[in-house]
């Protein structure tokens, strides 16, 4: 048992949070870099954008809403958002 006691307290312990940040370089303290699509021009953004639009469209899972289907949509939007306010005859909320 007393080998096992000193191997213990001769190990060194795991380095704090603290004490691995103040390892870190300090160059990179109150600069910001642009990643990924921020750093791309809005035109290369757009291009990406679009195929990912078109593949899924060729690939038959992308949807293109009727109009009636999307009159649907807003109207089950609206009923969802106005739930609990009070509104008039109307159907407008009362201020």
């Amino acid at each position: 048992m007393v080998a096992n006691s000193t191997a213990a307290s001769s190990a060194t312990p795991a380095p704090t949070p603290a004490a691995k940040a103040a390892t870190r370089p300090a160059n990179r303290v109150g600069t910001k870099s642009r990643r990924g699509f921020a750093a791309m021009s809005p035109e290369t953004q757009r291009r990406i954008a679009s195929e990912g639009g078109k593949a899924s469209h060729a690939s038959g899972r992308g949807h293109r809403f009727s109009a009636d289907e999307a009159r649907d949509a807003g109207r089950k939007g609206g009923l969802v958002s106005r739930r609990g306010k009070a509104t008039n005859g109307n159907g407008n909320a009362n201020a």
